[in-house]
């Protein structure tokens, strides 16, 4: 969860603006309408969750007490709140790129024995990010990305393999409409802002770095879920505090047996050893980001997803349907020539509104033959080449919100605007370009990437395959 950059902790900064942008309310509304009405993959599509699992297939596969069990689940899940809780990375807060997520696990039997299966989500690699998209599909360790044993997968991920540190199997209130309100004990909601840090062991307090928002006083609990699901009731497991930094605890009984059993700091073990430990899940490494803006006073209830606010302040106000704060056709004001004047939206496209017809081809003529254009019209050219919203247009591309990116462009501009040359052409066509990769992607007809031009088809290569810096990454 932590996010750090050269400027160091920067993470009370960076949320606020994931969760403006990230996660939109329109796309909320609408995979809840749909999961609520059991279309679980039309709830899928809503979220920008793409399927390479069919129920069916999975069926034949693995047997039809699996597939029962998968439907279950799949009727539960909440895509928007998972994409609300995957983790990301700094500074532009976007989806962490390359990574396999198990949501649950299945053990199936088979003729040689148990083996499990998981149901997972997958964010494609740095390269092929464009639209923030996530595929859903189950794994069940062969060494094909959809679980489907000897069948090939047409487009293979750089990290098939579940990731031990960010996993989602034991904390099925983040995505599981039936567990959502464990969000509040989970993420320690009810305890002190300090988190109920312990005592008993002065060492483990001293190890964690100051100011980084560890959650030490849900360790002990969180561990006790992580041993049983490895079998184990206590023993040692290690906590990734990123950046190469971790520490390895030993879960013991406290006060001589009688207690709660309590996380020790033990001697650092050797990198075999340790790659060996089970690995706390981020999710319960870190005091959650929505608890934190809360506690800072960054961010209303009304701005968070409605499971989490019901789950942290349940005393608050469900917000109503999303509106429209900028309605298309208001006009706005220019000083001009002295006065103040009126453009707005005429016919579908952005106009000035107290000028003559006339007069605004003639201005326009001396202006295409090197005169100074009316302030009216330089407002209007303006607005196409690089508007004010353009910023906000930018956040919404590169969270994957083209719709809403469009609609504050239609709103500024008119759905019928031919837009002009400029940042905002720009913004949009380089989304688009970097649309198609993430399309070659998905048919595995690109491969390691595209800013080498290797395995690309012919034709034109995108512009703009950003390269991001590495970070410390963070749920």
């Amino acid at each position: 969860m932590l996010t750090e950059t050269v400027n160091g902790n920067s993470r009370l900064s960076f949320w606020p603006r994931v969760r403006e942008f990230a996660v939109p309310p329109s796309m909320i509304e609408t995979a809840t309408a749909r999961r609520h009405a059991g279309d679980w993959a039309g709830a899928c599509a809503a979220a920008g969750i793409d399927v390479d699992l069919s129920p069916r297939s999975a069926a034949r596969t693995h047997g039809s007490e699996f597939a029962a069990r998968l439907r279950s689940d799949l009727r539960h899940l909440a895509p928007d709140l998972l994409r609300w809780h995957m983790p990301r990375i700094a500074p532009d807060g976007l989806l962490r790129p390359g990574l396999t997520v198990a949501l649950a696990r299945y053990d199936v039997a088979g003729r040689d024995g148990v083996y499990p299966v998981r149901l997972v989500v997958r964010t494609p690699p740095a390269w092929a990010d464009a639209g923030q998209r996530i595929s859903l599909a189950l794994w069940d360790g062969s060494r094909t990305a959809s679980g489907a044993r000897g069948r090939p997968h047409p487009h293979p991920h750089p990290h098939p393999h579940p990731d031990r540190r960010f996993r989602l199997d034991l904390h099925r209130h983040l995505w599981d409409a039936r567990r959502t309100d464990e969000l509040r004990v989970r993420s320690g909601a009810g305890q002190s802002p300090a988190g109920g840090r312990p005592a008993t062991d002065p060492d483990l307090a001293a190890a964690v770095p100051p100011g980084h928002p560890c959650a030490v006083g849900r360790w002990a609990a969180e561990a006790e879920i992580l041993l049983r699901a490895e079998g184990r009731s206590t023993g040692a497991f290690t906590v990734r505090l990123g950046a190469g930094r971790r520490l390895d605890l030993e879960l013991v009984a406290d006060r001589g047996g009688a207690g709660p059993p309590v996380p020790r700091l033990r001697a650092a073990s050797s990198y075999g050893v340790a790659s060996a430990l089970p690995v706390l899940p981020d999710a319960a490494t870190w005091v959650p980001p929505d608890l934190e803006l809360i506690r800072a006073g960054l961010i209303g209830a009304g701005l968070l997803h409605p499971l989490v606010a019901s789950a942290l302040v349940p005393d608050h106000a469900p917000r109503g349907p999303s509106r429209d704060a900028d309605p298309a056709g208001r006009a706005r004001l220019v000083a001009c020539r002295g006065v103040q004047h009126r453009i707005g939206l005429v016919d579908g496209v952005l106009a000035p509104l107290d000028h003559e017809p006339d007069e605004i081809r003639r201005e326009e003529l001396l202006a295409s033959l090197g005169g100074t254009p009316l302030p009216c019209l330089r407002a209007i050219d303006e607005a196409h080449r690089s508007p004010d919203c353009l910023s906000g247009v930018r956040e919404r591309l590169d969270h994957g919100d083209a719709a809403g990116a469009l609609a504050v462009v239609e709103r500024l501009l008119g759905p019928d605007a031919l837009l002009r040359g400029g940042a905002l052409r720009d913004e949009l066509e380089t989304a688009a370009e970097r649309r198609i990769v993430y399309g070659l992607f998905r048919a595995g007809m690109v491969g390691p990437g595209p800013r080498s031009g290797r395995n690309l088809p012919p034709g034109p290569r995108p512009r703009d395959v950003r390269s991001r810096p590495r970070h410390v990454t963070t749920r």
